[in-house]
């Protein structure tokens, strides 16, 4: 018989370390990136810089917690220290030689930075500025020194007057905006200009030889959905408006030779979550030049993996990663030869699992990538796609001699869509035998499920359960139409997991169809809010980081204005009919209906789906006698199950481990 592997553990998550942020040198030889481990005595995490050259990776930095910034030369590399003994509201800027030594102290900008780009002998950077305040970068240490006491004697109070007030991971940003300044290094001191109005707030930017493109746009009580477009130049230091009025949301700014394109969205046709356009941009002028059939940056889950998006303009022209049904690929678009300069697109790469990041140079690509049997490592291609090359081996110790449940699809039909699903099935796993099983539901709504590992749904499979996932309607890779369920909330994508749930147990009779247990987070709380609403087919639930009345979540969230409205097809947030639509797709309305056992888990600080909305619906099952349990994490927000500190990543897990455990093996 073959030797029985060791279970994946919940403390396994701690052992996972965690590479992100790719940057190749200027010349293409070398490759930085970061690393994150966990502490878990106490209880946070590390973050080293790592040098991929010549096939092989290693460790650089080993006396402080950095990331990488950007390469100042081909073999100088500009560091962000990032401990927690950092200064507040100053960015501490370290300069390391790769051919050996350590990072050394280069500069400290007296600014939270966000964003730096060299542009010839000096650099722009944006970063954060109080409105009321602009120009504190200036301030001598004792005028630091003074404000920073008069804020201890604010320090118990908030005070707000515009929305949103405060952002998920942020903290309350009430006056807060992103300045793009000039910053010039003189010795160790950096001399820094502010080029932006104080209530200006830059979005995203763009460097092409003198000129300096970016976007943004002023916020004055509250904040718009569109921006504006600017450059400006570094020879003359004038700035130009490229494009003032309303009507678009720019990001994603790049050039090829010499001319200057954005993702844009007018919002028009399917709202908020409407896949940006590539445009050509000119003065006064946006044309449209390519548009995507699927989302231009990774949406596919995993819990091992550590950002989402990843472009590179160059050698004309521009790669970005997408999400195509439930995997990623890289896409190559580049300008024809004809007037109308519109970009033809081909498929540079595509390989089930999870591409978190990428970024290329002129002969080679990198990126982040995991299948279903391994956690994210840092790869290297050529630039046609061809010859795939591992570079680290982060993680291959932690899950050895480990079992690892392979992804068995499950297509199925719902609503008139042909969909596809997953199971997860136990170590030796038998038909002979009964098993308790977990469906588990992704958030977004546009994010993606894929075969891609994922811990906590191995460590479900680790305890005996079967485990099944799926894509529905309202999920990403299919494109605009098929992620669109506004106005819909509750209907189609519920009767697609119904049907999913129906599906699995018919092609896995071995599924005890009276311990099905259910979770989800973000819109899979939603879901799971839902769910237990409208059927009692579960034995238990876990609802994690959930949205039980859009109404409320409309007057909370920070993104609440205009999101709630938007996915819930209401016209705005006041009068009876806007209030009716809202309340039609709230859980909570249906919450006298409840009688499954339901935990739970919410962030003290998530401003995106805010504790509230988890309170709400758990006193409603407790005024109705349903058993109910809530968790909630202090200091952690959104992203508990993501990056919470690594206990509480360990608690988070156990709980809904444990009241499965009750429920479903009772």
């Amino acid at each position: 018989m073959p030797k029985k592997l060791k279970p994946i553990e919940i403390e396994d998550i701690a052992l996972f370390q965690l590479p992100s942020n790719l940057h190749y040198s200027p010349d293409g030889k070398r490759l930085a990136f970061q690393v994150t481990r966990a502490d878990m005595e106490k209880n946070t995490y590390h973050t080293d810089v790592y040098l991929a050259e010549n096939g092989a990776a290693r460790r650089v930095t080993w006396t402080i917690d950095a990331s990488v910034v950007l390469w100042d030369d081909d073999d100088t590399l500009i560091l962000r220290r990032s401990s927690p003994d950092a200064q507040p509201g100053m960015t501490e800027l370290f300069r390391l030689r790769v051919g050996g030594g350590e990072a050394e102290p280069w500069l400290t900008l007296p600014f939270g930075l966000r964003q730096l780009e060299k542009v010839g002998s000096a650099y722009v950077a944006t970063g954060a500025i109080r409105a009321d305040d602009p120009d504190a970068y200036l301030d001598t240490p004792d005028k630091r020194k003074e404000k920073a006491e008069k804020e201890k004697d604010e320090q118990d109070y908030h005070v707000v007057d515009e929305v949103p007030y405060w952002f998920n991971g942020a903290g309350y940003i009430n006056g807060r905006r992103t300045a793009l300044f000039l910053v010039k290094p003189e010795g160790s001191k950096a001399v820094c200009k502010r080029l932006t109005a104080p209530y200006f707030s830059v979005d995203s930017l763009c460097v092409d030889g003198d000129k300096v493109y970016y976007a943004g746009a002023e916020k004055r009580g509250r904040e718009s959905l569109y921006n504006q477009l600017y450059v400006w130049n570094a020879a003359t230091g004038k700035t130009e408006a490229l494009w003032r009025k309303t009507g678009y949301a720019f990001g994603g700014l790049f050039t090829l030779d010499g001319r200057l394109y954005a993702q844009a969205s007018d919002m028009k046709t399917y709202g908020v979550n409407q896949t940006s356009d590539i445009c050509l941009i000119g003065k006064n002028s946006v044309r449209q030049v390519y548009v995507p059939p699927v989302s231009l940056y990774s949406s596919v889950l995993g819990d091992t993996a550590e950002g989402h998006g990843g472009d590179y303009a160059g050698e004309g022209e521009y790669l970005t990663l997408a999400t195509v049904e439930a995997h990623n690929a890289i896409f190559a678009l580049k300008p024809g030869e004809a007037e109308d300069a519109q970009l033809s697109c081909r498929t540079v790469w595509e390989q089930e699992g999870l591409t978190c990041t990428m970024t290329a140079c002129a002969d080679r690509i990198a990126v982040i990538y995991q299948d279903w049997a391994h956690a994210a490592e840092v790869f290297e291609m050529n630039r046609d796609g061809t010859g795939m090359t591992q570079l680290t081996h982060l993680n291959e110790a932690a899950l050895e001699g480990r079992y690892v449940a392979e992804p068995h699809r499950v297509d199925y039909t719902s609503c008139g869509y042909d969909l596809r699903g997953w199971v997860l099935l136990p170590q030796d796993y038998s038909p002979r035998k009964k098993y308790p099983a977990v469906l588990d539901v992704h958030g977004g709504p546009r994010c993606a499920y894929g075969e891609t590992f994922f811990h906590e749904m191995q460590v479900w499979v680790s305890k005996g359960y079967v485990v099944f996932f799926t894509n529905i309607k309202g999920s990403d890779g299919r494109g605009d139409a098929f992620a669109d369920i506004r106005g819909d909330y509750g209907g189609t994508d519920f009767r697609n997991l119904m049907d999913f749930t129906d599906a699995v147990l018919k092609a896995y009779p071995a599924i005890d169809p009276a311990r099905l247990c259910e979770t989800g987070g973000s819109y899979g709380g939603f879901m799971t809010n839902w769910i237990i609403g409208h059927t009692d087919r579960f034995c238990c639930a876990a609802s994690q980081r959930s949205i039980s009345n859009w109404v409320s979540m409309s007057f909370i969230s920070d993104i609440g204005l205009y999101f709630g409205p938007d996915q819930c097809k209401a016209e705005g947030l006041f009068g009876e009919k806007n209030t009716e639509a809202l309340w039609a797709h709230s859980p909570l309305k249906y919450a006298k209906n409840v009688k499954t056992p339901t935990l739970f888990i919410h962030s003290e600080e998530d401003y995106r789906c805010p504790l509230p909305e988890g309170m709400q619906m758990m006193q409603a099952l407790a005024a109705r006698g349903v058993e109910t349990r809530m968790v909630i994490f202090k200091g952690e927000n959104h992203e508990l199950s993501r990056s919470g500190k690594p206990k509480h990543r360990v608690r988070r897990l156990k709980e809904i481990t444990d009241w499965f455990e009750k429920h479903a093996k009772a």
